[in-house]
């Protein structure tokens, strides 16, 4: 370890000179042990590891996120993977491991977003979570620790020039953080508010149930919201994030975009997609952006011009809208955590939509009675946390 890393350079490559150090003159809590990671690599690998770190810390279980752009595409826990699951993820059959589960259900709920990530994982890295690194486009990993097996899988991606960054699990930080904008010093004690289920006591919604696995989600909505750039919603199902919306200056199109996400992971799931003709040894990206296509666009349309061409084996059946809204309507049991107030109704109604069940947001809005008759129209349960979670 040393105090000091040069970069290449900063966000652009016209931002020189760069480094990451400690300003205290102490040894990085890193070590880079395959690649060059960069400045944007850094910035996603240091917001990930506190992610998942404090999921694992309030959970108990393996945790994975897919970082772009240091906001989350996917974060989740290490639980088992369901047939389906497995098929839209891209699996295969055999055993994986907690850790690799978590990876794959943080890379599979956007996969899109997700492509040229940045992994973040909880534990040591073992193999099987290796070999799902080794097969995606991704920039890089940070974990506590590699197998001997891991690293060597790992070390072998792109030639050699995969970043792969251990992290020192005991390192601290000081608890007063600073950062420079415009040559001017900001300075604040950093979040570390404890998230966990005494979140939850104050729910002023008619509906009071919160069953284990709704807090848990709950939990994981909240500790992704924390590092996610604000404003920022995340629906969270079975263990992981599904919706994701980030930088939204507007908190009904932040509640629409991670919507909009987790209707397509839950199309995806569809008899019609998941039975698409594909030619064989088609890229993975290409599928993807298929599959996209097909659900989100008038697949009529789109199989009209012919472009399925080159990508399935022969025209498929279109999906209609008649389809996906009757499959849409089966999704449920989904929570959802704002990292702010919702201000007016309009937000309830959009995330009952994507299946909302839960909520957990802070309260404070002058709109909070209008906000908690929506909630108790569709029978929502909503947890004011009394908390914010902004991050920039």
């Amino acid at each position: 370890m040393a105090n000091e890393l040069s970069l290449k350079y900063g966000c652009n490559p016209n931002q020189k000179p760069s480094r990451i150090f400690m300003q205290n003159g102490s040894e990085l809590p890193i070590t880079v042990l395959s690649g060059k990671p960069g400045y944007i690599n850094f910035l996603d690998a240091f917001n990930s590891w506190q992610l998942v770190k404090e999921l694992k810390e309030a959970t108990g279980l393996p945790a994975a996120a897919s970082f772009k752009h240091v906001s989350p595409a996917g974060a989740a826990l290490g639980l088992p993977l369901t047939d389906v699951l497995r098929k839209i993820y891209f699996i295969g059959d055999g055993e994986l491991s907690p850790l690799a589960c978590a990876y794959a259900r943080a890379r599979g709920a956007d996969r899109m977003s997700s492509y040229g990530d940045w992994a973040a994982l909880s534990d040591v890295c073992d193999g099987d979570t290796a070999r799902l690194l080794a097969r995606e486009v991704s920039d890089g990993v940070i974990a506590p620790g590699y197998t001997e097996e891991a690293l060597g899988i790992l070390r072998e991606k792109r030639k050699g020039n995969y970043n792969v960054v251990q992290i020192d699990p005991d390192y601290r930080p000081e608890p007063v953080e600073h950062k420079d904008v415009f040559g001017i010093t900001f300075e604040q004690g950093r979040n570390e508010l404890t998230i966990d289920g005494s979140l939850f006591g104050n729910l002023p919604t008619r509906c009071k149930e919160l069953p284990p696995e709704a807090q848990r989600d709950l939990i994981l909505s909240l500790i992704t919201l924390k590092y996610t750039q604000s404003n920022s919603v995340c629906y969270v199902k079975d263990g992981q994030a599904i919706g994701i919306g980030a930088g939204q200056q507007s908190r009904i199109h932040c509640t629409r975009l991670a919507g909009n996400k987790a209707d397509i992971w839950w199309l995806r799931q569809h008899e019609k997609v998941l039975n698409l003709p594909f030619v064989e040894g088609i890229r993975r990206a290409d599928r993807d952006n298929a599959i996209d296509v097909y659900i989100s666009e008038d697949s009529m349309d789109v199989l009209a011009d012919g472009s399925w061409e080159g990508i399935f084996q022969v025209r498929p059946e279109p999906l209609t809208r008649e389809e996906k809204q009757a499959w849409l309507a089966q999704l449920s049991g989904v929570a959802l955590g704002s990292d702010a107030f919702f201000p007016f109704g309009d937000n309830i109604e959009r995330a009952r939509r994507s299946g909302v069940a839960y909520i957990a947001q802070p309260g404070g809005s002058i709109r909070d009675d209008h906000v908690i008759e929506t909630c108790d129209k569709y029978g929502i349960a909503m947890a004011f946390t009394g908390i914010r979670l902004f991050h920039h």
